[in-house]
């Protein structure tokens, strides 16, 4: 039941007002533009608006979650495995917040709503962190003896009611900032209407390269400057520093509020998914029609113009194609007889019935699953940096010329890795194998390209564990070792460039994968992924020390122990590596089926 309805104007004035339809040669139908909510001049000045925006909300976050593991073990007094599986659990914390985000700002709020209602959350959290900081956790710790951030006997344990407001602030900051990265991503772009002319899609395209360039810079500052004042004990201004370039970062945004172009909300895939569920679970005793034209599907005409415009605010998507996989969910779009089909929009129940184009939206996420669930274990290893690399760092000779670099300013190497192989990718290696294959690499080569970059990442870090081991002093109660840090840059770099390939990669070919109406949904699994990884790998530490330590934590035989020296975070490395590889070989297959 496929028929033309008739276009309805929307907005006042922006280029994607209106939403026409083309008829694709595969007999969908293809909606262009977006209905506009309020039309204003958008362009390069907001657009640097957001971009300045970016560069210091990244900044404030990167003050607070490069360095957490190590605020973790030195002021609130967690053993070296607690310590990562907290700061592993609050970043994978994070990305489910982004989630969350993604399709509020995309389904009800809007953008410009939810920019500012998380902006001002996440500001508050740092607020929060900065008083309790100041009140409470600097009242425990004596931090006038030298390297402060590597020894935990300059702190006292923290009370229960100064953990407890140590963590609502910090799942507070989790909410504000992973909820608004999404949104602020999106809503930046929507500066740049693609339908109005070339120029404007050049930009947009640009904006993302710059949306990344600003990323970059926040995070760059943040691992250097930052983190060598919380390696020194100057944790408090450190937090207020990051308060600051957030409350910045929240007036620039406001002064763009009158320049920027507002779009309405696409509508929320999730509830279309779990009506194709419920149906076809009700209707899984109904016989399937042979012929696909038998299953039901609403033509963009039915009901009044009212509705039919309503709904195509909601959907901006187009049409899909039945395809046979997947057959059970077909069910759901089972009309029981003719005589009850429904005659418009309103008279369907859409918990018990479902359009053909529903259904395949819910197989083309399906058909995507088991390329998801292959990335889980590769950011598995990507989430080390933000927890193991570091420890491993802390007991490592950080002096270079006279000063001390601190353990995560590291992560400096980790940008630099991604920036650079950016620009290699793109002159170098694209350029090269299409002229020897005539193309470019597909997207799902890249991914397993990441995949193998990450397993050879993990194993160089267990052979820079090994030389530690081999250099560890003995002089000292705490875990030390002569080899200077600087070993830990081939992982660091390792890992930036297996980021390129995976992530980004993987963020384009889901949107690319779903429909127009889904593409947040894309974006959605892509941060889903980075989430799952730091989950796992927070489970990966629990059983690897409650396997290896039969005598409890300071037993000998614990991999991760709070004295490194007497552990063998080596093994773990490897045991991450070998695990990669396994994924890559089931990434392998599925990939070729796909």
């Amino acid at each position: 039941m496929m028929a033309e309805g008739q276009d309805e104007e929307h907005g006042h004035g922006c280029a994607a007002a209106d939403a026409s339809r083309t008829a694709t040669q595969d007999g969908s139908v293809d909606w262009s533009g977006r209905p506009c909510l309020r039309d204003r001049s958008g362009g390069w000045l907001a657009g640097f608006l957001m971009l300045a925006n970016q560069a210091l909300v990244t900044f404030a976050v990167n003050c607070v979650g490069t360095n957490l593991v190590t605020f973790m073990a030195v002021v609130m007094r967690l053993d070296n495995a607690d310590a990562a599986n907290r700061a592993n659990n609050w970043a994978g914390t994070t990305y489910v917040f982004s989630i969350v985000g993604a399709f509020v700002s995309d389904s009800y709020w809007g953008r410009y709503k939810a920019c500012t209602i998380f902006q001002i959350i996440f500001l508050a959290g740092l607020v929060e962190l900065s008083i309790a900081s100041h009140l409470f956790l600097e009242r425990s710790c004596d931090f006038g003896h030298g390297e402060a951030g590597r020894q935990a006997q300059h702190c006292r344990p923290p009370t229960r009611a100064e953990s407890l407001v140590f963590y609502i602030s910090i799942y507070q900051i989790a909410l504000g900032n992973g909820a608004y990265q999404p949104a602020a991503t999106t809503f930046g772009a929507d500066q740049f209407d693609e339908t109005d002319d070339a120029g404007e899609r050049k930009s947009k395209s640009a904006f993302f390269g710059y949306f990344f360039v600003a990323n970059n810079l926040g995070g760059v500052l943040a691992v250097t400057a930052l983190a060598y004042m919380e390696d020194k004990g100057e944790w408090v201004l450190a937090f207020w520093i990051s308060t600051a370039a957030a409350l910045v970062g929240v007036v620039l945004f406001a002064l763009g509020s009158l320049r920027y172009r507002h779009f309405l909300p696409n509508g929320n895939a999730i509830v279309s998914v779990c009506q194709v569920i419920v149906a076809a679970t009700k209707n899984r005793h109904i016989k399937t029609p042979q012929q696909a034209q038998d299953l039901y599907e609403e033509a963009d005409g039915d009901g009044n113009d009212e509705e039919a415009a309503s709904n195509k605010i909601k959907t901006s998507n187009k049409m899909l194609l039945h395809t046979p996989d997947f057959s059970c969910l077909d069910k759901a779009a089972v009309v029981v007889t003719p005589s009850t089909a429904p005659t418009s929009r309103h008279q369907r129940q859409p918990w018990s019935l479902c359009t053909v184009t529903q259904v395949e939206e819910l197989k083309c996420i399906l058909r995507l699953v088991p390329i998801w669930v292959c990335s889980i274990l590769y950011s598995t290893a990507y989430s080390q940096m933000s927890s193991v690399f570091i420890e491993q760092a802390q007991a490592m000779d950080a002096s270079l010329w006279g000063l001390s670099i601190p353990a995560a300013g590291m992560g400096v190497f980790e940008i630099l890795g991604v920036t650079a192989f950016v620009f290699i990718y793109s002159f170098c290696i694209a350029r090269v194998v299409s002229k020897v294959v005539s193309r470019e690499p597909t997207e799902l080569e890249r991914m397993g390209v990441g995949l193998v970059i990450s397993t050879l990442a993990m194993i160089t870090s267990g052979v820079v564990e090994q030389q530690r081991l081999r250099h560890a002093t003995t002089t000292q109660a705490s875990s030390s070792s002569s080899l200077t840090i600087l070993w830990q840059i081939p992982q660091y770099v390792l890992i930036g460039a297996s980021e390129v390939f995976m992530y980004v990669t993987m963020t384009e070919f889901f949107n690319d994968q779903l429909p127009e109406g889904m593409r947040s949904l894309g974006s959605a699994m892509s941060v889903a992924s980075m989430s799952a990884g730091n989950f796992a790998s927070s489970l990966l530490v629990t059983v690897v020390m409650a396997i290896t330590c039969k005598g409890g934590q300071a037993s000998a035989g614990c991999w991760i122990p709070q004295d490194l020296n007497q552990g063998h975070v080596d093994r773990f490395f490897f045991v991450i590596a070998a695990l990669n590889a396994m994924d890559l070989l089931a990434y392998v297959v599925f990939a070729r089926r796909f």
